[in-house]
């Protein structure tokens, strides 16, 4: 009988020992994944529409442009530059760490070391050439819990737009198109707003220069660091381009909730690419 209560108390040991090596080998891959792969990222504002909406949740990944400090997990990262880096591209939508700060923002890169940024008249002006601005339809986006109507209109909110019974915010939508053809989506609420007419940048080197493509209602390049904006983004503060949104909620759930979470997806989002 002592033999098999001591077989049994060394099976049990083994037994905690396996579980706990498991879990920590979990954890590493997860660590490992979330560092050099993908990590998970939710649009808090609507600085990026019509493309992101909030309660969008999205992929980011991380090997395109290399490794910085900020992309490490938990804060570990103590060292300057990057690992394997590689430069982005103009018009990749990137989520980068705000200069002197912990949160992490989403832009779309605009100007590249030497270029030379200007917007006249809400035209983009990339290297001394306005960039083509197309008029498309109104970008009509579903009024919900989480996305109410913000309008940076002088006068207030704009109409609502009501069909069968659903409200939607309405929005004059352009399509701008940047050299080599790649194009997007922006929105420009008012004409002569504040971003709407600058003096001429000319990014540094190690530097990026960032825009929302929501032009009115985003804090972006066009305006330094002391007034909330992001000024010339360093190179070591991107953390990854964003690839496809893997959910999407209108805000009319709750995680307690799971009953809920099927009714406030936003299904036809899920799965759109960057």
């Amino acid at each position: 009988m002592a033999s098999v209560t001591a077989t049994t108390g060394r099976m049990k040991k083994g037994g905690v020992a396996d579980t706990t090596r498991f879990l920590l080998l979990i954890f590493l891959v997860a660590v490992i994944f979330r560092t050099f792969v993908f990590a998970p990222f939710m649009i808090p504002s609507g600085s990026m529409l019509p493309r992101m909406m909030i309660g969008d949740y999205l992929f980011v990944a991380k090997w395109p442009y290399g490794i910085s400090r900020y992309s490490l997990p938990f804060g570990l990262g103590h060292f300057h530059g990057r690992w394997f880096a590689r430069p982005p591209e103009r018009g990749d939508v990137v989520v980068f760490r705000y200069p002197g700060s912990d949160q992490d923002y989403v832009k779309r890169l605009i100007g590249l070391p030497g270029d030379r940024i200007q917007v006249q008249g809400g035209r983009l002006i990339l290297n001394g050439r306005p960039v083509p601005k197309l008029r498309i339809a109104d970008y009509l986006m579903p009024r919900s819990a989480n996305s109410p109507c913000r309008y940076v209109h002088p006068e207030g909110e704009l109409p609502l737009v009501i069909d069968r019974g659903r409200a939607y915010c309405r929005y004059a939508r352009y399509r701008e198109i940047l050299p080599g053809g790649r194009s997007y989506e922006v929105l420009d609420q008012i004409p002569n707003g504040e971003g709407d007419d600058t003096s001429i940048y000319v990014v540094p080197a190690g530097h990026y220069f960032m825009m929302g493509d929501n032009r009115d209602d985003s804090e972006d390049s066009r305006f330094p660091l002391s007034v909330g904006g992001v000024g010339f983004l360093p190179d070591d503060n991107l953390i990854g381009r964003a690839e496809v949104t893997f959910f999407s909620t209108d805000g009319n759930s709750a995680w307690t909730k799971p009953w809920t979470w099927a009714s406030a997806a936003r299904w036809s989002r899920i799965g759109g690419t960057y």
